[in-house]
């Protein structure tokens, strides 16, 4: 009959180095993960359409609510209400539709810095005339620069 002999892991550990090493590929994979996750969803959290907005020193700051309908007005004058594309003269019948299903609806109107003037007011003025009464203006704040210290 044959003997066996039983091996123990203790001796190897004697014998071989550990390997402390952190792997970092594995925390790469992640990082590079994320950062594709974040450039996708990043465009999607504005709402309605992308206008180049006005700049203001100190814009007062409303939340963004699901009852909130964004009106924009794009550079060349397209209306948008939300994401869809409106002619001019059917804004007003457009919002009355609108003002007809939820007539507490907040309204907040986005104009591109280069449009004019008067197509914004067209759009407020519609707004009105339909009878919102809570509309407001969108505006992006203005970069405040960096506080440096000098030297002490």
């Amino acid at each position: 009959m044959k003997s066996h002999r039983w091996h123990s892991s203790i001796g190897k550990l004697g014998k071989v180095d550990l390997n402390a090493d952190i792997n970092v590929t594995p925390l790469v994979d992640v990082c590079l993960v994320l950062l594709i996750i974040f450039m996708v969803v990043t465009p999607m959290l504005q709402k309605g359409v992308p206008i180049n907005l006005p700049v203001t020193s100190d814009p007062e700051k409303t939340p963004d609510t699901e009852k909130q309908l964004q009106i924009s007005v794009k550079s060349d004058g397209t209306v948008y209400l939300g994401s869809t594309v409106v002619r001019k003269e059917q804004v007003q019948s457009e919002l009355e539709q609108i003002h007809q299903r939820t007539p507490d609806r907040e309204i907040a109107v986005k104009g591109d810095r280069s449009v004019k003037y008067g197509a914004v007011i067209d759009v407020l003025k519609a707004c009105r005339e339909v009878g919102f009464n809570n509309v407001g203006l969108i505006s992006q704040p203005k970069k405040q620069p960096t506080a440096t210290q000098g030297p002490v």
